[in-house]
C-alpha cells in the first residue's frame, strides 16, 4: 500500500476543511468544539432516561454505560493510542504548521491521532439512538457528532484520518456498551414493547424527546449567533 498517496489525501482533505477567510464561522467553530457548550444538551439527556425510566437500577445502568462510552472512546485514544502513535496535530507538526489556517492560537498539545472528540460523541450517540429508537433523534445526535468533526478539520488540530478512525472506534464502543446494557437490564427489569404514539418502542416518550431537540436547537442558535459574533466584533 502506497502510504505516501493516503497522506497525501489526508493533507487535500485536510485543507479543503481547514479554515477559511470568515471570522463568522471562526466563531461557531470555536464555539461548537467546547464541550461546556454543549451541557445544556447533557442535562436535557439525562433528563430523558429520567424521566422515562422506572427505578434507580435502570437509570445508573444507562448512566454507566453512557460513562463507559466516554470512558473507553476518550481513554484509549487520549491514554493509550495517542502516546504510543505519537502523531503530531497539523497545527503543531514541524514539516506544515505554518500553512494550517489557525483560529484564535488554538492549537492543542497533544498528539492527535486518533480524534477522542469523534470517538466520544459518535459513541454517545450511537448508544443513545438504539437506547431511544426514534428517527429525528437519531438524525440530531448523528449530525452533532459529525459537526464536531467539521470543527476538527476547520481548526486544524485532526486530520482526516484522525477523525475517521475515531468514528469507527465510536461506533464499536457505541454498540458494545449498549449490548452490554440488554444482557444487564433483562437481568433487571421485564421485556417491554410500547405500541403506542405517544411513545417509541424502547418506551421514550416522544413529548421528551421534543424538549430534548429544543435544547438542542438553543445551544446551536448560541453557538451561530453568540459564536459568529463574539469573534466578529
Amino acid at each position: 500500500m502506497d502510504f505516501s498517496f493516503l497522506q497525501n489525501i489526508d493533507r487535500l482533505v485536510l485543507d479543503f476543511f481547514n479554515g477559511s477567510d470568515s471570522l463568522f464561522l471562526d466563531g461557531v467553530a470555536m464555539t461548537f468544539t467546547s464541550g461546556l457548550t454543549w451541557a445544556p444538551l447533557y442535562v436535557a439527556l439525562i433528563y430523558l432516561v429520567i424521566k422515562n425510566n422506572e427505578n434507580m437500577s435502570q437509570i445508573f445502568l444507562i448512566i454507566g454505560c453512557a460513562l463507559g462510552c466516554i470512558f473507553l472512546a476518550d481513554g484509549l485514544s487520549d491514554y493509550i493510542v495517542k502516546p504510543l502513535v505519537g502523531r503530531w496535530r497539523p497545527t503543531n507538526d514541524p514539516v506544515i504548521k505554518y500553512t494550517i489556517d489557525v483560529v484564535n492560537n488554538y492549537r492543542e498539545n497533544s498528539f492527535g491521532f486518533f480524534s477522542a472528540h469523534a470517538a466520544n460523541t459518535m459513541s454517545l450517540a450511537v448508544f443513545l439512538c438504539l437506547l431511544v429508537r426514534n428517527k429525528v433523534f437519531t438524525f440530531a445526535l448523528v449530525t452533532w457528532s459529525l459537526l464536531n468533526c467539521w470543527t476538527r478539520l476547520y481548526l486544524g488540530v485532526h486530520y482526516p484520518s484522525d477523525i475517521l478512525v475515531g468514528l469507527v472506534w465510536g461506533v464499536v464502543v457505541g454498540i458494545a456498551m449498549y449490548f452490554l446494557f440488554l444482557k444487564v437490564y433483562f437481568k433487571i427489569s421485564p421485556k417491554l414493547n410500547y405500541v403506542s404514539s405517544h411513545y417509541t418502542s424502547t418506551g421514550y416518550s416522544h413529548d421528551d424527546i421534543d424538549i430534548v431537540m429544543f435544547v438542542m436547537c438553543l445551544v446551536l442558535a448560541y453557538v451561530v449567533v453568540w459564536g459568529g459574533i463574539r469573534f466578529s466584533l
